[in-house]
């Protein structure tokens, strides 16, 4: 881990916005147990749309949950290196 400053633009609970050192624009913090409502949330989407013969939604679906898994995979192995335990149930 790296201490770095970073902008803070906000720092309200659930919706911190801050700018990275390098970046042009600040980015939105997303809090681990929230990524996981999220992600959980896309699959139940998807697992839906699939049950209703949705591909077109399914498919934009499957997207988001794997673009959501990579986050997560992330954000879990980070974690892990770092010794901290998760701010929720393991997934899947």
């Amino acid at each position: 881990m790296q201490m770095k400053n970073v902008e803070v633009f906000s720092e309200a609970s659930n919706y911190a916005i801050v700018r990275m050192p390098g970046r042009a624009y600040p980015g939105c913090v997303v809090q681990g147990d929230t990524l996981t409502s999220l992600w959980r949330t896309a699959r139940r989407i998807h697992d839906l749309a699939i049950r209703a013969g949705q591909e077109e939604l399914a498919g934009e679906a499957e997207m988001m949950v794997g673009e959501l898994d990579d986050r997560l995979r992330h954000y879990e192995g980070v974690l892990g290196e770092a010794n901290m335990s998760l701010p929720y149930s393991k997934r899947r």
